[in-house]
């Protein structure tokens, strides 16, 4: 399937919401739709372009001009600063996606990239590629209005989805969305496709098992949270990334390397055609957390700093 901007058909009322090249913020969403009942996966990073993914899912399927139940697969504003425009819906999310999701509130975002130039140079530029396309004024944050933990099971129509809590892996509170009947998986950022992971939350070992649930599954179709649609070979290829950076942590870790080291040391060519490498300082960082690292762990500025400059050193 060509990896283009807009809604894909992908049979029997499963479509998908696609926005290349799905660098920092160019996410995916998800339709699931059965006579009149419709179930939203996701919403987009700002106002306008989830308007737009609204509007063109309207237009191929009538029953969406009313959102019955909108998930949200995790708390990254990505995949929910649009909430409020799907009005009516139940909007439903792991409880720790509920509790994480008023961390980094728009506000923030908007603060980051109009203060960004006091970082210097090479940070602004980097938020600005980031971040600057989106425009983070004016939203209001909109928490689900239902929580799980676990599992919950929705019907849409007679179509039975599946929730599958499997955070806290990328954040504190993944979820799959897994339309079984269909074969399909709406991954969240649990599945990155030709871009690397980011870690913000661990363990590692939970994000590996979230990937051993996925190829469990018997699916054909599989809509990850950034880049094309796929299928089970992808989250195989991610899953050998996953245990190669820690691994490879764990010897840095093991010699001594501080983690700014250790993110420049760690060698990713067997993954060179991923975008994002820069990514890699904080999977680091969150790995050294998870080895016991006694060294104060850098905050989210600090982070972005990291990334910006390795992202300038090594484009």
């Amino acid at each position: 399937m060509t990896y283009r901007k807009g809604l894909h058909d992908l049979g029997n009322g499963c479509f998908a919401w696609l926005q290349p090249d799905g660098s920092w913020g160019w996410s995916n969403a998800g339709l699931v739709a059965d006579g009149d009942a419709t179930l939203l996966v996701d919403t987009l990073f700002d106002l306008p372009l989830t308007a737009e993914m609204l509007a063109a899912m309207r237009d191929a399927v009538p029953a969406a001009a009313s959102i019955d139940t909108l998930v949200n697969t995790h708390a990254n504003g990505d995949h929910c600063y649009g909430n409020e425009l799907v009005e009516g819906a139940v909007i439903v999310a792991s409880e720790a996606c509920a509790e994480e999701m008023g961390d980094v509130p728009p506000a923030l975002l908007a603060q980051l990239v109009a203060g960004a130039d006091a970082f210097g140079p090479v940070v602004s530029a980097f938020v600005q590629r980031a971040f600057g396309p989106f425009q983070f004024e004016g939203i209001t944050l909109t928490p689900p209005t239902e929580t799980f933990t676990g599992e919950s099971v929705r019907r849409v129509g007679d179509k039975e989805v599946r929730l599958l809590e499997v955070g806290p892996a990328h954040t504190r509170g993944d979820v799959l969305v897994h339309v079984p009947g269909d074969s399909v998986v709406y991954t969240g950022d649990i599945l990155f496709v030709d871009g690397h992971p980011i870690l913000w939350e661990g363990p590692i070992a939970n994000w590996v098992r979230a990937c051993d649930a996925i190829l469990a599954m018997d699916v054909a179709t599989v809509v990850p949270g950034h880049g094309p649609i796929t299928d089970l070979s992808a989250v195989s290829a991610l899953r050998g990334y996953l245990l190669h950076i820690e691994a490879e942590a764990r010897r840095c870790y093991e010699a001594g390397l501080p983690r700014e080291e250790a993110a420049r040391a760690i060698a990713l060519d067997d993954y060179s055609s991923w975008g994002d490498a820069e990514r890699i300082a904080v999977n680091v960082a969150t790995l050294y957390q998870e080895f016991g690292d006694p060294a104060q762990p850098p905050n989210t500025v600090e982070l972005f700093q990291l990334m910006a400059q390795l992202a300038h050193d090594r484009p």
